[in-house]
């Protein structure tokens, strides 16, 4: 079943047959629509009815029963990754019909091994369609340029083209890691000639890309954005509509699928009614301010329903606001500022170009605990390896090709297993770490 879900992925038969089943696909669309519509006490009702669904899956599986927890969400621990990743099987709810396999990015140094029901496939599909409609997009026929971490092509090849089309031609998926001064006169000509309805970009690949067009004087009109993955500066997000006249949307997600929030100003998020049952736990003081800790549970996903899982990401509010502001923002009926999350972790090519996706190279690699990726010079990038008991050689492998598909052969990489990681002066273990000299390059780049 995994296999043929993967290949079906690749075909338009895959949109109609998983992403958009239409057995939940248009429910989804009409609950998210109606729960947009509906006040707090329908907006608190509904959640709960559904929370109380996945906490009957969860109770079944094996954490479930070693937990004992009850049909209240307070009778369930915090769930934190390094729990989940030490026994992905326990989490399991054997959801009935179609599960698909998925991971982490691993943006912390270690990806976490995920499973998925059809039901939260398609509902995940219907957010974001619900997003690009936001934005005047019909995403079942859109043509959509994407500039995110994919792999087009060797990273050390700057020959043209730095882009593959997919999806019957309706989707152009471009290369990050090729982007510079002498290239993106290619990638806007491209772009101009595809036409797409949407550009759906990391952060970071947006800014290098409108950084790129400033500096060589390009113009490049795109009518629509849409960014998740990283954290979206407001000052990017001004530039990027100066740069190419766009109106843009933001969301923030993770692939543990436990909240979503969007935004279509800076300063403005929302959580999406209906997606998940949040709770933002109070971490510490921050002057006038509280920040808070994003603690999520799924409503769509009983293959594998993570209760009260922490996320690690921080939001900030008003240490003034009480019990029922806080409510309405978890409900999404009060907007905060942001996601307070990673937007450093990329490394510089001796081209200058930023490289994107260095949360890729943990993917698929058995038997590790975490890595940790310091850039000591354009040219020179060491992987910190914690390993397994049975990390081995055709593992280090992995992980060392997956790092190559990501840079140009200009860059050497090596691999050190170690006993720990660096750490900061403050004690926190970065996942990517830019030795003085790189940051400086960093820093010219965004000025």
């Amino acid at each position: 079943m995994q296999k043929l879900a993967q290949n079906l992925k690749a075909l338009r038969l895959g949109d109609v047959a998983v992403r958009r089943n239409p057995i939940y696909y248009s429910p989804a669309r009409a609950q998210l629509e109606a729960l947009e519509r509906a006040d707090a006490a329908t907006r608190r009702d509904w959640t709960a009815a559904r929370l109380a669904e996945t906490l009957w899956s969860a109770r079944r599986s094996p954490y479930g029963r070693r937990m004992r927890g009850s049909r209240e969400l307070a009778s369930w621990p915090l769930l934190d990754k390094a729990t989940v990743r030490a026994d992905p099987a326990a989490f399991l709810g054997g959801a009935p019909f179609f599960t698909a396999r998925a991971s982490t990015g691993g943006t912390a140094g270690a990806p976490l091994p995920l499973a998925r029901s059809l039901r939260s496939v398609v509902f995940e599909q219907a957010c974001l369609d619900r997003m690009m409609g936001l934005l005047g997009v019909d995403a079942s026929s859109a043509r959509i340029a994407v500039l995110r971490g994919d792999n087009v092509k060797d990273p050390s090849d700057f020959s043209p083209p730095y882009w593959r089309f997919v999806a019957g031609g309706r989707r152009m998926v471009l290369s990050s890691n090729h982007l510079n001064a002498a290239t993106v006169a290619s990638y806007a000509q491209a772009l101009e000639d595809f036409a797409p309805d949407l550009l759906w970009a990391y952060p970071t690949a947006l800014e290098s890309l409108c950084v790129q067009l400033e500096r060589t004087g390009r113009r490049l009109a795109l009518a629509r954005v849409m960014t998740s993955s990283e954290v979206l500066r407001p000052g990017v997000w001004r530039f990027a509509e100066r740069t190419l006249g766009c109106r843009l949307l933001d969301y923030y997600g993770q692939a543990e699928r436990v909240a979503f929030a969007c935004a279509l100003a800076p300063g403005e998020y929302r959580f999406l009614p209906g997606y998940a049952h949040v709770e933002l736990v109070p971490v510490e003081a921050d002057g006038a301010d509280t920040l808070y800790e994003i603690v999520g549970t799924p409503l769509w996903n009983r293959a594998m329903p993570l209760v009260r899982y922490r996320t690690g990401d921080l939001v900030r509010l008003p240490a003034a606001w009480g019990e029922r502001e806080i409510e309405d923002t978890t409900l999404g009926l009060r907007s905060f500022a942001g996601v307070l999350g990673r937007d450093s972790d990329i490394l510089i090519s001796p081209d200058g170009v930023r490289l994107t996706g260095i949360d890729h190279f943990q993917r698929d690699v058995a038997n590790l605990m975490r890595i940790q990726v310091i850039q000591e010079s354009t040219t020179e990038v060491r992987i910190l390896v914690l390993a397994g008991e049975r990390f081995g050689e055709s593992d280090a492998a992995q992980l060392l090709a997956n790092a190559r598909r990501k840079l140009p052969a200009s860059m050497r990489v090596g691999l050190e297993r170690v006993e720990a990681l660096e750490r900061t002066g403050l004690g926190k273990t970065p996942f990517v770490i830019h030795r003085s000299a790189v940051k400086a390059l960093l820093q010219a780049a965004a000025a």
